[in-house]
C-alpha cells in the first residue's frame, strides 16, 4: 500500500508514519511536510532510513508541486493530518488556520480526487462539536458548534471534505479524535507545555480557575484507530475517536507535578483565554462497533511514559525550546501573567 502523509513531521502525522513502518509491511510512505514551527525532522528522525519512507518539504496550498508528487507517488491512500492545530495561535492570528485548515484542505482535495486514491482520510477533532453540557456526549450526527476560530476551520474542513465525497464521488472519511498525548508533541500544548516546564521547575500556566474538562487519548491508539479506519472504516462517514480517560486541566496538571515529584507552587493560574469550551465529550461506539478499535493504552500508564519520554529527551526539549516555543510563550503566557523564570 502507497501512503500520503501530510503533516508528517508534526505530532500525530509522525506518530503514525513511524507506527506504520515499524510494522515492515511492505508499506511506502511519501511525508509531506511544510516544516513549519511544529514540523520537526526529529520526529522521523527513527524511520528516517526505512525502504520505502521518503520525505519531501511541501505546502498543501502548492497545488503544482502536489500535483507533481501525487503524479509520480499515486498514491493508494491519502491520510491528511497537516494542520494549524492550536487554538491560541488560531486568537492570535485566524488567517493561518483558515489558510491552511480550509484553503489548503480544498487544494489538497483537488489533487487528490485528479489522482483517485482508494481513501483519502482527513484528521479532525472534537473540538468541531464545541462544548457540552454534563453528563452529555456528541455523535458523529451531533451540530457543530466551534468557538474559537481553529475550530472552525477545522469545521469548514471537514465539510469540505464530505462535499467532495459527496460531489465528486472522492472516497473519503473524516475522523474526530480528542485530546491527544505522548512522545514528540510540541510544549504548546497542554501535557508537553506542563511536564516540559515542571521538569525544569518553570511555572504551569493554568487557564481560569482549570477546571475544563478533556478526554486525553494516546497517539499510539489514534494512530491504532487510523489503520482501523483505512482498513475496515466506511467511505463518506465520520467516526469519532476518544480516548475514555476524561480529566479536568487542573486535575490532570497536579496528576504531572506527583509523577515528576514538583510542588503544586509551580501551578499559575492566568486570565482564562477568549471563548474557552468548558468540556469536551464524544460518544465512540462507531468506531467500535464498525472497526472493532477500542483505546488500548491506560491514561495513568501513558501519562507517566509521556513524562519519561520527556525527561529523557531533554535535549529535544530544549532544542524546541530554544526557537518559536519561547517567542510564543513571552507573547501569549507571559502577556497574561506567567513568567518563564522564577
Amino acid at each position: 500500500m502507497r501512503l500520503v502523509v501530510t503533516g508528517a513531521a508534526g505530532f500525530i502525522g509522525s506518530a503514525f508514519v513511524r507506527a506504520t513502518l515499524s510494522r515492515g509491511e511492505g508499506v511506502e510512505i511519501l511525508a509531506l511536510d511544510s516544516l513549519t514551527y511544529a514540523g520537526n525532522l526529529e520526529n522521523l528522525a527513527p524511520v528516517a532510513n526505512s525502504p520505502g519512507f521518503e520525505l519531501e518539504r511541501l505546502d498543501i496550498r502548492d497545488r503544482e508541486g502536489l500535483s507533481r508528487s501525487f503524479e509520480r507517488f499515486r498514491p493508494d491512500v491519502v491520510v491528511h493530518c497537516a494542520a494549524e492545530s492550536h487554538v491560541d495561535r488560531s486568537i492570535l492570528s485566524p488567517a493561518d488556520s483558515v489558510a491552511t485548515n480550509v484553503l489548503g484542505t480544498a487544494v489538497l482535495l483537488d489533487v487528490a480526487r485528479d489522482h483517485h486514491p482508494r481513501l483519502f482520510l482527513h484528521v479532525s477533532t472534537d473540538e468541531v462539536y464545541g462544548s457540552i453540557d454534563a453528563p452529555g456526549v456528541a455523535s458523529e450526527s451531533a451540530l457543530l458548534s466551534p468557538t474559537s476560530p481553529y475550530s472552525a476551520s477545522k469545521a469548514g474542513s471537514d465539510h469540505l471534505v464530505l462535499a467532495y465525497g459527496r460531489t465528486f464521488s472522492l472516497p473519503v472519511i473524516v475522523s474526530r479524535a480528542t485530546n491527544n498525548y505522548g512522545p514528540y508533541q510540541f510544549p504548546e500544548k497542554l501535557i508537553p507545555l506542563v511536564v516540559s516546564n515542571a521538569l525544569c521547575d518553570l511555572p504551569l500556566p493554568v487557564y481560569g480557575d482549570g477546571l475544563q474538562v478533556r478526554d486525553w487519548l494516546h497517539v499510539d491508539d489514534h494512530c491504532r484507530a487510523i489503520d482501523a479506519l483505512i482498513a475496515r472504516g466506511q467511505p463518506g462517514s465520520i467516526y469519532n475517536v476518544g480516548g475514555d480517560s476524561p480529566l479536568s486541566n487542573i486535575e490532570l496538571v497536579r496528576s504531572v507535578l506527583r509523577i515528576c515529584g514538583k510542588p503544586e507552587s509551580l501551578i499559575q493560574h492566568v486570565p482564562d483565554r477568549p471563548g474557552h469550551d468548558r468540556r469536551y465529550a464524544i460518544s465512540s461506539e462507531r468506531i467500535r462497533r464498525e472497526t472493532g478499535w477500542a483505546p488500548s493504552v491506560d491514561f495513568d500508564e501513558g501519562l507517566r511514559s509521556t513524562v519519561e519520554w520527556y525527561r529523557r529527551n531533554p535535549g529535544w526539549v530544549e532544542r524546541v525550546r530554544s526557537g518559536d516555543y519561547l517567542r510564543y510563550y513571552e507573547r501569549n503566557y507571559a502577556a497574561r501573567g506567567a513568567s518563564l523564570s522564577r
